[in-house]
């Protein structure tokens, strides 16, 4: 059931998205690895290191398989969330800078405000949608508007609705499967896929022996941006809801400037320090909103009673 105030799902859902905020920055390691192969090992990693979590937190010992229609949204949201987020973000890089990508897809609060709700059956927040137009001025003022082409654009904002894929493709089968099967199943079907990608991209080149410094980038990526940031938003996703979760994607590129500064790479500008105030004003104040109450279900039509039959009998 989800709740508004949740403490393990706000702070759950924070810590997630600040260290897929870290992946910026961690990225610059491994910037002359091929792009699609090292993405394919880092989903390869992750998802061995979250089965192999899953065998043993199984109390009772048996495995739950996902259904057909369970693997059919898993499948679009690996497809979707980590493939074609993957492919989008490599192909604008080409034609727009990362500030214009980074702006588009700190809509992601937005979209999912209005659309989390709407896939549950009940209305938007208005306390809610406000505070994600508030985290997205936030986050694009930390980014900066950038610019780029016409078809960068378009990319970025490929690249947006993967990431809303993300998580809203995770809704319907978080109840029965629990965060940390959809975590792992959704990065093991990644793999294979980004690795036809790489194939496709790089020829025989997709995949080499990474250096000293590309070694830990990927381990980095593997265990702390994938399996743990992974696991800890698909929970809080459960507790709090998709709109409210929503919220804290706006962390995303502050965490990256913190990262950044921390690692000596720069100093935060006053714009980042003033997206980060809005971003943070945005996620309390839409966090901490009441949630409207879900539309009430119709009545039940009785069914007519024949002639000469006694309601609730039956003829001989």
């Amino acid at each position: 059931m989800t709740r508004p105030t949740n403490p393990r799902g706000t702070l759950g859902a924070a810590t997630a998205m600040t260290c897929v905020g870290s992946l910026t920055a961690v990225s610059a390691t491994i910037a002359g690895y091929p792009v699609f192969g090292g993405q394919a090992v880092r989903y390869a990693v992750a998802a061995l290191i979250l089965f192999l979590v899953a065998r043993f937190a199984a109390r009772d010992g048996r495995r739950t398989r996902p259904t057909p229609r369970e693997w059919a949204y898993l499948t679009a949201l690996a497809a979707t969330g980590l493939v074609a987020f993957n492919v989008c973000i490599v192909l604008a890089t080409r034609d727009t800078g990362p500030a214009t990508i980074g702006t588009v897809i700190a809509t992601v609060p937005i979209v999912m405000a209005l659309a989390g709700p709407l896939l549950e059956r009940r209305r938007p927040a208005p306390a809610v949608v406000v505070s994600a137009c508030v985290v997205t001025a936030g986050a694009a003022l930390a980014n900066g508007l950038g610019g780029g082409t016409a078809r960068g654009l378009l990319l970025s904002l490929g690249a947006l609705g993967g990431e809303v894929c993300f998580s809203l493709l995770a809704v319907p089968v978080l109840p029965r499967l629990g965060p940390l099967r959809v975590s792992a199943y959704s990065a093991a079907i990644a793999a294979p896929m980004l690795l036809v990608a790489g194939l496709v991209a790089d020829g025989r080149g997709v995949l080499r022996v990474p250096t000293g410094p590309e070694f830990a980038g990927l381990a980095y990526l593997s265990v702390v941006v994938t399996s743990i940031a992974f696991l800890i938003w698909y929970d809080a996703l459960g507790r709090l809801g998709a709109d409210r979760a929503g919220l804290f994607a706006g962390l995303i590129p502050v965490s990256a400037v913190a990262t950044t500064m921390a690692l000596g790479l720069g100093r935060p500008s006053a714009a980042d320090l003033a997206g980060a105030g809005l971003v943070a004003a945005g996620v309390v104040i839409g966090v901490r909103s009441p949630r409207p109450a879900a539309a009430p279900a119709p009545e039940p039509v009785p069914e007519p009673v024949e002639a000469g039959v006694p309601e609730g009998g039956r003829t001989l």
